[in-house]
Parts: structure tokens; C-alpha cells; sequence
């Protein structure tokens, strides 16, 4: 397996090294589940293994295999607390398919595909997000 260049000085790794906050949604040993602060809609979240990996092709299985898990209960989560069953779930692959963070990451999203002709357009209120990551991780502990 060919390995991509790791920056450590990414923002997620600087969020995983706590020198950045984030809204926690949910942790455990191998992955971080955070609000993305400039959202495509109300309720999109990021799930990053607690592993340098820049993409898929870097990510060892076991790494791989915790987001999906995380995932699956922010999912159950976003559904309870927004109240919709749609969710689309995205991972790119390097800045030709639109990766802007080079820290393998899933993103969460309740909203149709369409939604995603804002991403990154606009950053979201933080006292929102606090509240929103606090309903969506209580969500999960339940």
C-alpha cells in the first residue's frame, strides 16, 4: 500500500493534540466525533480516527473499522435529535475529489445531496454547535 504524506500541522491532528477546541459529539480510544463549524446543514458532523492517516488508502482496517462503528451511532444520534432519516454519509480521497483537510474524515450529514452546493460557504454560531454536539452526544450515551 502506497502511503500518503502525513501533515501533522492539519487542523484535526491539532484538534486530536488538543491545541484546537472542538464541539465533541463522541470519543473513544480510537476515533472523535465533532461538529463540523462550517456546515452544509444544521446537524453535519465529522468522524476522524485518532490515526495520521491523510486518507482511506492510509487508514489500517482496524482504524477504518472504529469510524464506521463511531459513525453508526452518530447516525442513530442525528436521527434522533434532528428527527430525519436522511443522512448522507461522505469521505473523499485527496483535493481532486474535494478532500480540504488531509485527515482522513467521514462527514455526516442530514440533508439531501444538494446540500453539499454550500459547504464551507459559511461558518455556523458556536453556541449552537455547543448545544447541538451536547444533545447529539447525550443521544449516544443513552
Amino acid at each position: 500500500m502506497m502511503t500518503t504524506h502525513y501533515d501533522d500541522a492539519n487542523i484535526f491532528a491539532k484538534i486530536l493534540a488538543g491545541d484546537i477546541p472542538c464541539h465533541k459529539v463522541y470519543e473513544d480510544d480510537q476515533t472523535l466525533a465533532f461538529m463540523d463549524i462550517m456546515p452544509v446543514t444544521k446537524g453535519h458532523v465529522l468522524v476522524i480516527p485518532k490515526y495520521p492517516a491523510t486518507e482511506l488508502s492510509d487508514l489500517p482496517l482496524d482504524y477504518a473499522q472504529a469510524v464506521i462503528a463511531t459513525a453508526q451511532k452518530v447516525i442513530k444520534a442525528q436521527r434522533q435529535v434532528l428527527q430525519t432519516q436522511g443522512i448522507t454519509q461522505m469521505q473523499l480521497n485527496h483535493a481532486k475529489a474535494g478532500q480540504s483537510v488531509f485527515h482522513y474524515h467521514m462527514h455526516l450529514v442530514p440533508a439531501h445531496f444538494s446540500a453539499f452546493a454550500k459547504h464551507e460557504s459559511a461558518s455556523a454560531d458556536q453556541d449552537e454547535l455547543a448545544q447541538l454536539a451536547a444533545q447529539l452526544s447525550k443521544a449516544i450515551d443513552e
